[in-house]
């Protein structure tokens, strides 16, 4: 059996966590709604008369949809191989589907997707700069 790969599997659930946001999204813009309104009523008018959540949310999950796929200009950058980026960028996407009712579900992937990353940086793993392909191990002999 193979080594697990975690930047991939998180890969393929922020693809599916982006995919929900940006449905969430299109449906916040129809029926906009704050998921935390049952304790406080300030939080209204990031939804509602402007749609200003669902636009960022909406502009979210397309940043993720091309960063995780990778859009063609986007493969092989240094963003593309950062681990740490989205370290630093997933925590601000996971709240914005959170505020969100439609998006509690998008945050609670990207949430588990940022786990796996994280395991994935514990462990040095990297992320290839040509996308969905493996690191290229060095034969045992240790000569290239």
């Amino acid at each position: 059996m193979g080594k697990l790969i975690k930047n991939h599997w998180a890969r393929l659930i922020i693809l599916a966590a982006a995919t929900y946001q940006i449905a969430a999204a299109v449906e916040g813009f129809f029926w906009p709604k704050i998921f935390w309104d049952f304790m406080t009523k300030t939080l209204d008018p990031a939804v509602r008369p402007i749609p200003i959540l669902q636009t960022i949310n909406l502009i979210f999950g397309l940043i993720l949809l091309a960063w995780e796929w990778p859009l063609g200009f986007l493969a092989g950058s240094s963003l593309h191989r950062s681990l740490e980026a989205r370290l630093a960028f997933l925590p601000m996407t996971a709240l914005a589907a959170a505020l969100m009712y439609q998006g509690t579900n998008a945050a609670i992937y990207q949430v588990i997707g940022l786990g796996v990353y994280f395991w994935a940086y514990s462990e040095g793993e990297m992320v290839c700069a040509k996308p969905w392909t493996l690191p290229q191990r060095t034969p045992r002999g240790g000569r290239v």
